[in-house]
């Protein structure tokens, strides 16, 4: 299944956000999934304050994955994601539904690149 992950990380290091893009994307690659693309979207206020792991977020850093794998292993990285302390909020979205016809009209995924932003071959 072809799967969309957007993480918001507590602001102030980009090495903690590629830890946990790189740290994701390895346990989908031993796992035998495959990572389409990863984009860094920078830092962002946050819609409302968010408070998690005992302290309150009005910031956070997001990035975006798009990968292919099982269930299984989605369900793996849910759970790893929710006991990340760095981790201020991750949503995952399903695409498709598993058919090759109907992944296809998906295409390359068309994420803009701000300034600064890290690379594919980076994380």
């Amino acid at each position: 299944m072809l799967y969309e992950l957007i993480g918001i990380v507590r602001p102030g290091k980009v090495a903690e956000v590629k830890e946990i893009a790189t740290s994701v994307g390895s346990l989908i690659l031993r796992n035998g999934g495959v990572v389409r693309g990863i984009s860094n979207w920078g830092v962002f206020s946050l819609p409302r304050p968010i408070s998690v792991h005992q302290m309150k977020h009005t910031h956070g850093h997001y990035f975006v994955m798009r990968y292919d794998s099982s269930t299984k292993v989605h369900e793996d990285i849910r759970s790893n994601m929710r006991l990340e302390p760095r981790m201020i909020r991750a949503t995952h979205v399903r695409l498709g539904d598993g058919r090759l016809e109907s992944m296809a009209k998906f295409g390359k995924p068309d994420w803009k690149e701000a300034a600064g932003s890290m690379k594919v071959n980076e994380v």
